[in-house]
């Protein structure tokens, strides 16, 4: 098993370690193929979150053997010139996977430039081609973030078939294909949001309870079963130093105060991590958890679409 353990706690799954040995199956795999994969990531405008995750995806392909490219556009690049530039890497034989990173500038219609994306290049799984095979139970380009925390319960020992799964938060990124992929795996699905009526007495009831709403430390220990599987996929900045000592205990609290001291803020997910870790049996942590499997996740998508093309 692949997690920490902390004393009268949750094991705490380690989503670095299940990263570092998917990027070492994926390295692996690109050193036995005649030809090396190739990734475009496009970047609208200057966005600060946006620059750092494009940064670590050409990094991480450069370490693992995929040839990439980055296109870096002006803030004020038109709609028109950005499906041209999709276009034309649609038909490039070089490149096996497009990603263009969101959000993008207000004048773009995001929905337009995703569905532009070739289907079998849209190694960010968003394309209504992959959902529909996605929610079919066929084979597709996966969404990296639920994809993600599939390889984490699987790698953790934990049983999906027969468990019951809630998941907190609809969105088409994490959400839906969340539950398409449990559904695949043979759990039993329940999707929660802000509509719910007494979401703790469903979320209670979870084996296996995903947490993607976008409110900090929302998910508390009444929301949590005894025993269950925590999944926080949030990521939130919070900045106000008596809240978060609401979310931490004395082990961590003191380096996240320091942090937003330096920083200004503190990354918190979604999950009040004091409480769950009191009451679940296992806890992905933010930072730490889910979101260092997303651009591991993306490796694997962009050989497995360089598989493919060729293979066809």
């Amino acid at each position: 098993m692949i997690a920490e353990t902390i004393k009268n706690s949750a094991r705490i799954l380690s989503g670095a370690s299940i990263a570092e040995a998917i990027k070492r199956e994926v390295a692996g795999e690109i050193k036995t193929l005649s030809y090396r994969p190739g990734l475009t990531v496009v970047r609208v405008g200057e966005d600060e979150a946006s620059a750092v995750y494009v940064g670590s995806k050409i990094k991480t392909s450069a370490e693992l053997g995929i040839r990439s490219e980055h296109r870096h556009l002006p803030a004020d690049t038109s709609q028109k010139e950005l499906l041209r530039i999709v276009d034309e890497l649609n038909e490039r034989d070089d490149f096996d996977g497009i990603l263009v990173q969101l959000p993008l500038p207000k004048q773009i219609d995001e929905s337009r430039i995703l569905e532009r994306i070739n289907p079998e290049k849209d190694v960010d799984g968003f394309h209504p081609a992959n959902v529909g095979r996605l929610s079919q139970g066929a084979a597709a380009l996966a969404p990296c973030t639920p994809a993600g925390v599939i390889e984490i319960l699987k790698r953790s020992d934990i049983e999906i078939a027969g468990a019951h799964a809630v998941i907190v938060g609809r969105s088409n990124i994490v959400g839906k294909p969340m539950a398409m992929l449990l559904l695949r795996e043979n759990a039993t699905v329940t999707i929660c949001h802000s509509r719910t009526v007494n979401l703790a007495r469903i979320t209670s009831q979870a084996d296996i309870l995903v947490a993607a709403i976008g409110r900090a430390g929302f998910v508390r220990g009444e929301h949590i079963k005894a025993g269950a599987t925590v999944v926080d996929v949030g990521i939130n900045n919070v900045s106000d130093a008596d809240y978060v000592r609401e979310l931490f205990d004395e082990t961590e609290l003191e380096k996240r105060l320091t942090t937003i001291e330096k920083r200004g803020f503190t990354l918190v997910g979604d999950v009040n991590p004091k409480e769950a870790k009191a009451k679940a049996a296992n806890f992905t942590p933010v930072p730490g958890g889910v979101g260092l499997l997303t651009v591991a996740m993306l490796m694997k998508n962009t050989v497995d679409a360089a598989k493919l093309r060729r293979q066809k």
